[in-house]
């Protein structure tokens, strides 16, 4: 095992802290001490509390002592450095949203739900990940904070919109982090950065406020191990009631049966979901390799398409919408200091009708159907997680914005939150060039575990690499 605290997953912190080889201190001030030096070169945090940090985790190492000696109670993430992204609320903290528009010096004096739950948990908070601008696009970059890069190589974008948290998680930089996937915001970093990334079942995760972009809004866990990431959400699903249309309260221990493999599992493989045109071969050949471990793992796999068209109008309409949505709250003088990116996607959503955005409404309703009832056939669906490698970072505004140059390169990610279904993103192998690639395990509506099981099973296989910066 390495002696690099920095680089251990979660899981294998709380064992030390348990032994009382290492302590919450110890690892915080590692981690401190690396993001001195590494987060100027890749801009991961928008925020980072030394302060704040070492505080949580003094109380933490305090309450590790007396649970050694008394068996006192401890949280389920007690001591563990753990980021959060910009758009989520964490008091005494700004949540700027990647944004100039946004008044830092008003009252931050609320958490979200899952800020909550993880202080609850006993997770040290490091501070605020960066994101684009309300999360409005699969790159990060802003006005705001500039440019977010790849550990794997500077050069390139983590993706987006949870790319700082996903920087944060791959550089070593606390291996918990939480972030949002509206279209693939989770998964697409998770797949640039070589992480461990979930979009759970929508409402499995309570969100507060609720999302401008409505129902395709997902919280979810960026982990350096599966294992980390069902103890995230162990944490994260427990119950709140400001969100609404959250589901019902999952009391199942999620790394219970983590372990359990998946001999026996029906798994459709579709390698393009039928419509996507131009995926990298490199990455296609990695995702067929990684298909035939699950096989050797005792799956039933058969290549089938779900028989779908690719829900881009849809997903793109209902997101400029929401743009649209934030946009109209803003002030001329707000508006002339907003991501161009951000400006293009208002403005495009400005133009739909009320009868046009019914009708996308009604497309989603007849994919979610469609796709409920091809689970019906399977245990799991696996593809690419995104089509290409991760490509160069620029600033925002590089290139004019349409939906194609949105979303159009991560055809496997967006419908998946029309669907609302639980989808990962993990690891399966590098590009010639050093980039990571992903796999994607798509399960049934609230098949969170189940995924997160099917994740496990291949990263028993194919142990999740970490880069060198």
């Amino acid at each position: 095992m390495t002696t690099d605290l920095t680089q251990l997953p979660a899981h294998a912190l709380l064992d030390l802290y348990k032994r009382g080889e290492t302590s919450p201190v110890e690892v915080t001030q590692a981690v401190l001490t690396r993001a001195a030096r590494v987060n100027p070169k890749i801009n991961a945090f928008s925020l980072l509390d030394e302060k704040s940090a070492m505080a949580s985790a003094k109380e933490s190492e305090i309450r590790w002592q007396a649970h050694r000696q008394s068996a006192a109670p401890l949280g389920a993430l007690e001591g563990i450095p753990t980021s959060i992204k910009d758009l989520i609320l964490t008091q005494g903290w700004p949540t700027l949203r990647g944004s100039r528009t946004v008044d830092p010096h008003q009252a931050w004096d609320v958490d979200a739900p899952v800020t909550a739950r993880l202080r609850e948990a006993g997770a040290v908070l490091l501070g605020k990940t960066t994101t684009p601008e309300f999360g409005c696009k699969g790159e990060t970059n802003s006005p705001a904070t500039g440019i977010t890069r790849n550990p794997w190589n500077l050069n390139k974008t983590p993706g987006g919109s949870s790319g700082g948290t996903a920087a944060a998680v791959a550089a070593g930089l606390g291996p918990l982090g939480v972030g949002t996937d509206g279209a693939g915001s989770v998964r697409i970093p998770a797949a640039f950065c070589g992480n461990f990334g979930l979009k759970p079942s929508f409402g499995r995760v309570p969100a507060y406020p609720l999302s401008p972009f409505g129902s395709v809004a997902h919280l979810g866990p960026h982990t350096m191990s599966v294992q980390d990431a069902a103890l995230m959400m162990n944490v994260m699903k427990r119950p709140d009631a400001r969100d609404w249309t959250s589901l019902p309260y999952d009391a199942a221990d999620y790394s219970a049966g983590l372990n359990d493999g998946i001999r026996g599992l029906r798994i459709a493989y579709s390698p393009t979901l039928g419509f996507a045109q131009n995926v990298h071969p490199e990455i296609a050949s990695a995702v067929a390799d990684a298909v035939k471990v699950l096989e050797s793992l005792g799956a039933h796999v058969e290549q089938i398409d779900p028989g779908f068209e690719d829900p881009l109008e849809i997903t793109t309409g209902l997101w400029f919408l929401g743009a649209w949505t934030v946009w109209s709250t803003l002030s001329a003088e707000q508006q002339s200091v907003a991501d161009p990116d951000f400006r293009a996607e208002a403005e495009l959503g400005a133009r739909l009708t009320a009868l046009e955005i019914q009708h996308l409404n009604q497309r989603r309703g007849v994919l979610g159907s469609m796709m409920r009832q091809f689970m019906q056939r399977f245990d799991l669906l696996v593809t690419p997680a995104v089509a290409i490698p991760a490509f160069d970072a620029l600033p925002a505004g590089h290139s004019p914005l349409s939906p194609a140059s949105m979303l159009g390169w991560t055809p496997f990610s967006y419908p998946f939150n029309l669907t609302q279904q639980p989808a990962s993103t993990i690891p399966c192998g590098l590009t010639q060039d050093g980039l990571p690639m992903g796999l994607q395990f798509v399960g049934p509506m609230f098949g969170d575990a189940l995924v997160l099981r099917a994740s496990k099973a291949y990263e028993n296989t194919r142990p999740i690499a970490r880069p060198i910066i």
